[in-house]
């Protein structure tokens, strides 16, 4: 896992102020999807994962890439299960490509994340990460101009800092990729065995 960049952790202690003065969320509550989050699946499936990552986090691209299809194939694509994906920035380079990705339209979100993470030891470790990533966006169809305005877009970056400082401060995740499962939090290794076995506890079956 990648230390966090001072300038982003500067940013954390920032807006921690306001987090800290606002009344204390439920569990439950703060899980619930809501009008910001991208959701892959159906709306009304039973079962809710709520996943946690950075786009620079190595085994969230594994997941993406050799857990997540099996799951999806059975769990997801059923409409047994969705998932919710939140951000969780480790680093500088992990923010600005968390609002490259939401500057595309929602329909395209997940495509521009499997993008993101199927390049990132290409744009990860670029001496300039933002050109790397600005060809990515291009190649998923959104315009040098508009990657630009996305990466310097104060309030979108707000909201992805936000995203992180809400679940370590009322959720206590502290490490990425972090999952619920019907606001229950997934202590298992992140396998497609042990999240099925814990998808099926959550089915009931």
């Amino acid at each position: 896992m990648r230390e966090i960049l001072f300038a982003l952790a500067a940013l954390f202690s920032l807006m921690a102020p306001v987090f800290a003065q606002a009344p204390a969320a439920t569990q439950a509550a703060t899980l619930a999807p809501g009008a910001e989050d991208r959701v892959l699946g159906k709306a009304d499936a039973p079962i809710t994962i709520v996943e946690y990552a950075s786009l620079t986090c190595p085994h969230c691209r594994h997941f993406d890439e050799e857990v997540l299809p099996k799951l999806k194939a059975k769990w997801i694509d059923t409409g047994k299960a969705k998932l919710v994906f939140r951000d969780y920035p480790l680093d500088e380079p992990a923010l600005r490509a968390a609002m490259v990705a939401r500057c595309a339209p929602p329909e395209r979100y997940f495509g521009f994340i499997d993008a993101i993470f199927a390049g990132q030891e290409q744009w990860a470790v670029a001496s300039d990460y933002k050109a790397a990533l600005a060809r990515i966006a291009l190649l998923g169809g959104v315009s040098k101009d508009k990657f630009a305005a996305c990466i310097d877009d104060k309030a979108m970056e707000n909201k992805v800092i936000a995203s992180r400082l809400v679940a370590t401060q009322q959720l206590n995740v502290s490490s990425t990729p972090t999952f619920f499962i019907n606001g229950a939090k997934f202590d298992g290794a992140p396998t497609e065995e042990d999240l099925d076995k814990a998808l099926a506890r959550a089915a009931g079956s």
